[in-house]
């Protein structure tokens, strides 16, 4: 009786061990693709000071032109968000090895500020002509002080876009001071925005566009919206637009 109450034991352990195979974790950066059919994966690539999760979604055809689109950077500047969300729920795309970053900065939209969490202006925190003007800690207390752009700066070194478009309002146009004045022309003639210096008034201190342009072989430019563009240009003509600076196309 004993035997068999032993040999029974053994074959339902065997048969839970072969039900529950083990499988590697994922890697914490990275999230598989979800059902939305533009979507080829995804990737956590950091959080915020309040935990919020940094998400970038992969999109288009690798082995194509890598390109990153940017938005929410200041959480006060919601609207081109729509841009890049529209592009992440649409149709597969073709043409482009695409990346969209829709919410660099989730505490400050979540607190409709302009700042993150602890009161940096991120466009201000990056290691290239950091500097601390005026003693307020607007930059933070030293380049690279916030987790959001130690992130952007790991993503930006893993994935080394070929062009980046980081997009911004109120000031509507495209910025002529930036490393390829050919891709300015585009992008303003494609969005249909006037070309201006965005100059801060002297020298742009900390911007993520800077300090990628001095870093790297590619290209960052800002493209600022004005202050109420319309949803329709948000999320139906932008998106059409923007894909059309690389002669990128979507699955009709």
């Amino acid at each position: 009786m004993r035997l068999g109450i032993l040999i029974a034991t053994l074959l339902v352990s065997a048969v839970l061990v072969t039900a529950e195979p083990v499988t590697a974790a994922p890697h914490a950066s990275h999230v598989a693709a979800d059902d939305r059919p533009a979507v080829i994966g995804k990737r956590v690539i950091g959080h915020s000071v309040q935990g919020r999760p940094i998400v970038a979604w992969h999109l288009g055809e690798p082995g194509t032109t890598k390109v990153l689109l940017v938005a929410t950077m200041h959480g006060d500047e919601p609207r081109p968000r729509l841009i890049l969300q529209s592009l992440r729920d649409g149709r597969p795309i073709h043409g482009i090895d695409l990346w969209v970053l829709p919410t660099y900065n989730p505490d400050g939209l979540a607190h409709h500020t302009r700042k993150n969490a602890r009161g940096v202006d991120l466009n201000r925190n990056f290691p290239y002509h950091w500097a601390d003007l005026d003693g307020s800690y607007e930059s933070g207390p030293h380049a690279r002080s916030e987790p959001e752009t130690r992130a952007m700066i790991r993503f930006l070194r893993s994935i080394r876009p070929h062009r980046i478009i980081s997009f911004h309002q109120p000031l509507n146009g495209v910025d002529t001071l930036t490393k390829s004045r050919r891709f300015s022309r585009q992008v303003a003639r494609a969005l249909r925005l006037p070309r201006t210096s965005l100059s801060c008034g002297g020298v742009c201190h900390g911007t993520m566009t800077s300090w990628f342009n001095h870093h790297f072989a590619g290209a960052a430019l800002t493209a600022e919206y004005g202050a109420h563009p319309s949803r329709h240009r948000m999320v139906v003509s932008a998106p059409r637009q923007v894909l059309s600076i690389w002669g990128a196309t979507r699955h009709r």
